[in-house]
């Protein structure tokens, strides 16, 4: 049975077109308050509050925007794909799996003021794999061998159930593949990225502190013909 990762009844309601533009027309307002010193989560509540905003609608604006400078910095430091030829990159693993599978199950992904693609999964940590994982694997690490990737790192957060599952499950996807991969299950993914060079990835946190970074799910997405939804209208 499809589990369609990411996917809430509700969806279809919070993400119509009619709400899209209330989420913009608040996505405005936060930016203002956020550029203007103001912490993302309370500005968000507060905005959320005045145009009725339900939690999931408030999460999507909070994963798509951020402070004007934040947003230039992290795109200053984003490496096309197509650079990457005999390259090594830095994959967090749940992150961009987890992604494509929630493209894959047509659930909600969001295309963010940073150029990344997000998803609204929130699995907290709580992973089991789907009838999709396999084609999500598939799909990153053609794209990777496609791109003359030299070494693929895989690191994957050990907290997470079935992380020792997974990482079995890519070695048999990546099986004679040209590239040099390494799969990884340590305990604080987040952090052995900061100091890293080209990693893929759309966390922020991890964005605002690595050295450089390439996109990949926002390329599978287009080339599925697929598009995210924009939940912001405003200039960086």
């Amino acid at each position: 049975m499809n589990a369609k990762r990411g996917f809430v009844p509700e969806d279809e309601r919070n993400f119509s077109p009619e709400a899209v533009e209330t989420m913009k027309k608040a996505s405005r307002h936060i930016l203002y308050l956020i550029n203007e010193g103001y912490d993302l989560k309370s500005a968000a509540t507060f905005t959320g509050n005045h145009f009725l905003l339900s939690e999931r609608q408030r999460m999507a604006i909070m994963r798509s925007i951020g402070r004007s400078d934040r947003i230039r910095e992290r795109v200053s430091g984003k490496i096309p794909l197509k650079a990457l030829s005999g390259k090594e990159v830095w994959i967090d693993g749940f992150n961009t799996i987890i992604t494509l599978e929630v493209m894959l199950c047509d659930s909600v992904l969001l295309e963010c003021m940073d150029t990344c693609v997000r998803d609204l999964a929130a699995l907290r940590g709580t992973y089991r794999l789907i009838p999709e994982t396999d084609e999500a694997v598939f799909m990153m690490l053609s794209l990777l061998q496609e791109a003359g990737i030299s070494r693929a790192n895989i690191l994957l957060d050990a907290p997470v159930s079935n992380s020792g599952r997974l990482k079995s499950r890519i070695a048999e996807l990546g099986e004679g593949l040209a590239m040099d991969l390494n799969i990884e299950v340590i305990n604080d993914v987040d952090r052995a990225l900061y100091d890293k060079d080209l990693v893929i990835t759309s966390d922020a946190i991890i964005l605002d502190h690595c050295g450089s970074w390439t996109g990949l799910t926002e390329e599978c997405l287009r080339r599925q013909g697929k598009l995210g939804i924009r939940v912001w209208d405003s200039p960086v």
